[in-house]
């Protein structure tokens, strides 16, 4: 196994937030009913899509094992194809501890840069990478996938969408969260969404990701529901919802990844920030000016303390304007 630099200095850098969700209970779903532990599947009388959403990828992103929880509760029933619900890391999930939430992301490695042939066939091993092998028949049967995560960091919920037309699309017909990115990924590997099916510009099989809000805050649970509901109308496994109002669109221009252990900011900015002026001054990564690339730059998930070779922020440009009740910083 290959070591992760999550692991390396993660208490030095990583603040205390406030834990407002207790972890779920899973063990009536920890079975599963399709062979694989954690994995549910509904089927429809009509022919259809097969829908996968998937939750815990980061064990501690808790607020997706509740979503999927409630899903369960009120008995997931597609109208049309198949419903696929995962539970992803239950090894890292069943080590969250409230005093030390961030400990539990992953077991071994992060298993959203694991997610290439090579690295799934290859002879590496670890518990996250057992663990993808084993969802990755359910993943490749997948036509759509909507991936579910939560913020470490104050920000604006959004959906990441890859950079495909296709994932654009999915994501604006879904309606929610109402900020869509696009963005290719981060150097450490593949996430779910970069996936060769996925990202094949040629197929029509889609993924895309939305980051919810805030780790262990209820309002990221109800956020995650009402991705799914929009998800499920769009793809008429559910019912419909009420329309909303275009989203905004950007795409991801430049990503700032830290080449030293000095990163800082100017100011404690927080996700969907927009900066009015091309090359305004927002970081140094020990003596390297970080600047704004174009005018009306939007900050997407700045992480306020990024350890050394890991994404500190993706500059993006707005392909439609942003409200007005957002003014830029």
């Amino acid at each position: 196994m290959t070591p992760d630099p999550d692991r390396a200095g993660a208490a030095a850098v990583v603040p205390r937030f406030p834990v407002h969700l207790a972890a779920a209970d899973l063990t009536d779903w920890l079975p599963g009913n399709a062979g694989i532990p954690g994995v549910w599947q509904f089927d429809a009388a009509t022919a259809g899509p097969h829908v996968v959403v998937t939750a815990l990828i980061h064990g501690n992103e808790i607020a997706g094992a509740w979503a999927l929880d409630r899903l369960l509760r009120a008995g997931a029933a597609p109208r049309r194809g198949r419903l696929s619900l995962v539970f992803a890391n239950l090894d890292a999930y069943a080590r969250f501890d409230p005093a030390n939430p961030t400990a539990s992301r992953f077991a071994d490695e992060d298993m959203n840069r694991l997610w290439e042939a090579s690295v799934l066939e290859g002879p590496r091993d670890s518990r996250e990478l057992a663990r993808a092998r084993a969802l990755r028949p359910v993943i490749d049967s997948a036509d759509v996938v909507l991936d579910l995560h939560s913020m470490l960091w104050p920000g604006d919920p959004l959906i990441l969408c890859g950079p495909t037309p296709k994932g654009r699309e999915l994501a604006c017909a879904i309606g929610t969260p109402d900020l869509v990115v696009a963005d290719r990924g981060h150097l450490g590997g593949r996430r779910l969404i970069d996936y060769a099916p996925f990202a094949d510009p040629a197929s029509a099989r889609t993924a895309i990701l939305v980051e919810a809000g805030q780790h262990w805050e209820p309002a990221t649970v109800e956020a995650m529901l009402a991705s799914v509901a929009g998800l499920l109308a769009a793809t008429g496994l559910g019912p419909a919802v009420p329309a909303r109002a275009p989203p905004r669109c950007a795409e991801v221009t430049h990503v700032v990844t830290t080449n030293t252990g000095a990163f800082s900011f100017t100011q404690p900015f927080r996700g969907g920030d927009v900066v009015a002026a091309r090359d305004t001054l927002i970081g140094l990564d020990g003596a390297t000016e970080i600047r704004t690339p174009h005018d009306r730059c939007l900050l997407v998930m700045p992480s306020l303390r990024p350890s050394r070779g890991h994404t500190a922020v993706r500059l993006a440009r707005f392909l439609s304007e942003p409200p007005p009740d957002r003014a830029p910083v």
